[in-house]
C-alpha cells in the first residue's frame, strides 16, 4: 500500500554516524494534537531526520511541530480528527498492511495500534516471497498496551467520552472487546524489540501481551525548567498543567482544593474544560489559564506550593518538568509516577484514586519539609542527553547483532 506523501522534508541533512547508510522509517498513531507522545516522536525524529513519519491521520493545526518532517499518510487521512476514538480497527487493518519492508530499521512510537507493521524480518519469516529487505528490524517503542482495550477498558466503558452517544458506544465496545484484544495482542507480536517508558509500562507489557521489554525514560527538557533560580520560597497555590481530558482526572484535583480550601492554578486547555470551570462554581480558590511558553510555566511550578498529579499514566512528563522546577509533587502512587517519586524527598504519593485520598495527602504535604534544590536535582538523569545516549545506544546494539558484529 503507497502512502500519500502530506509534507515534504526540508530540513536538516544531519545523520548520526552510526546510522549512516540505514534507511529508517518512523511510525506513530497519529499527528493531531500535542502532548507527551509527540514530544517523544519529535526527538526521535531529532535523531533520525531524513526518517518518514508514517501515520494514520495528520493535522497540521493541531500540532506544527513536525513542518521540517516528510509526514505520509494514507487513506485514513480522509476521515475527520474528531472520528480518531472509533477508528481502531481501521488503524489496525492499516498499519498491518502497510508495507514498509524496504527498511532496514522501524521505529514506532505507539501506545495503540502503529505497533502492528511489520518489518522485512517478520515478513520473511511468516513466508511472506520476495520481500524487500529481509533482515529489515522493527523497535516499537511503546508507551503502554491500547488502554482502552486493557487497564482502562473500565474507565472508557463507563466514560467513552461521546456525549449523548455515550450509551451506544458503550453497547458495541463491549460487544466487540473481546475480538479488538485478540487482534491487539496479535499485533504486539509482530515488533522484533520492544522499548517502554516505565517499570509501570513494562510489568503492562509483559501481562498483557507476554513481551519482554527494556525501560528508557522518555526525554524530558529538564534544563529549560532549571533555567531559572530555584526557589527557596513559595505562594500557597498548587499547580496541575495537562490537556483537560477526562481520563487525567483534573476534576480530582479541582475537588480536593475546594474541600480543603487551597488555592489551584489549572494551566491548560481541552474538551473537559467548561465542566471543569462549572466544577469550581466561580471560587476565587480556582483559576484557569491557558497553556504558558516553558519559560513563564517555569516560574509558576517553581513559585508553587506544589504540584498535583492525580492522573493515571504510565509516565507523566509533566510532574517530571514540575520536579526540575524545584516543585515537590503530589502523585497518584499508580502508574509512572512511582519511577521519579520519592516518598518525602520529593513529593508524596496517594492512593486510592479519589478526591478525599488527595485532599487528604495535600493536608499531610503541608507538613513536610522539602530541600526545593535537591528536589531540582532528583531528576537531572531524565534530561535529552541520558535519552539520546540510551535509545540511541539500544538500536545501535540492535542493528549490530543483525548484522553479526556482537
Amino acid at each position: 500500500m503507497k502512502a500519500k506523501v502530506r509534507q515534504k522534508y526540508s530540513g536538516s541533512t544531519k545523520v548520526r554516524k552510526e546510522f549512516v547508510g540505514l534507511k529508517v522509517a518512523l511510525v506513530c498513531d497519529w499527528l493531531t494534537n500535542v502532548g507527551g507522545a509527540e514530544k517523544l516522536l519529535l526527538r526521535i525524529h531529532e535523531l533520525f531526520p531524513e526518517a518518514p513519519i508514517y501515520t494514520s491521520k495528520y493535522d497540521l493545526k493541531g500540532i506544527d511541530w513536525f513542518k521540517d518532517a516528510e509526514i505520509r499518510t494514507g487513506w485514513l487521512q480522509n476521515f475527520p480528527s474528531k472520528m480518531r476514538r472509533i477508528l481502531g480497527p481501521l488503524r489496525q487493518w492499516y498499519f498491518s498492511h502497510l508495507d514498509l519492508s524496504e527498511y532496514d530499521l522501524i521505529i514506532s512510537v505507539t501506545g495503540a495500534e502503529a505497533k502492528a507493521v511489520k518489518s522485512g524480518r517478520r515478513l520473511h519469516e511468516k513466508g511472506k516471497k520476495n520481500v524487500k529487505n529481509p533482515d529489515g528490524l522493527h523497535i516499537s517503542y511503546c508507551h503502554v498496551p491500547t488502554q482502552y482495550y486493557w487497564q482502562m477498558y473500565d474507565d472508557y466503558v463507563e466514560n467513552p467520552g461521546f456525549g449523548v452517544l455515550n450509551p451506544f458506544v458503550r453497547f458495541f465496545f463491549k460487544l466487540l472487546v473481546r475480538p479488538l484484544r485478540k487482534a491487539d495482542l496479535k499485533a504486539a507480536q509482530n515488533p522484533d524489540y520492544f522499548v517502554t517508558i516505565s517499570e509501570y509500562a513494562k510489568d503492562a507489557i509483559k501481562k498483557y501481551y507476554g513481551r519482554d521489554s527494556v525501560v528508557i525514560h522518555p526525554p524530558v527538557e529538564v534544563e529549560d525548567f532549571k533555567a531559572g533560580k530555584v526557589m527557596t520560597s513559595f505562594e500557597p497555590y498548587y499547580v496541575v498543567t495537562s490537556r483537560q481530558v477526562n481520563w487525567k482526572r483534573l476534576d480530582l484535583a479541582v475537588q480536593a482544593c475546594m474541600m480543603t480550601q487551597r488555592r489551584l492554578m489549572v494551566i491548560g486547555e481541552g474538551p473537559e474544560h467548561e465542566k471543569l470551570v462549572k466544577m469550581a462554581e466561580g471560587s476565587d480558590l480556582v483559576k484557569f489559564l491557558p497553556l504558558k511558553q516553558k519559560r513563564e510555566l517555569s516560574k509558576y511550578l517553581a513559585g508553587s506550593r506544589g504540584y498535583l498529579f492525580p492522573s493515571l499514566e504510565p509516565f507523566g512528563i509533566a510532574p517530571v518538568e514540575a520536579l526540575a522546577a524545584g516543585c515537590p509533587v503530589v502523585a497518584y502512587g499508580v502508574g509512572g509516577a512511582k519511577d521519579y517519586i520519592k516518598d518525602g524527598e520529593n513529593g508524596l504519593l496517594f492512593e486510592p484514586q479519589s478526591a478525599k485520598a488527595l485532599a487528604e495527602a495535600i493536608l499531610k504535604f503541608e507538613k513536610m519539609s522539602f530541600d526545593r534544590k535537591k528536589v531540582a536535582e532528583t531528576v537531572s538523569d531524565f534530561g535529552i542527553g541520558r535519552f539520546d545516549k540510551e535509545l540511541v545506544g539500544f538500536v545501535r546494539g540492535k542493528v549490530e547483532k543483525k548484522n553479526g558484529k556482537n
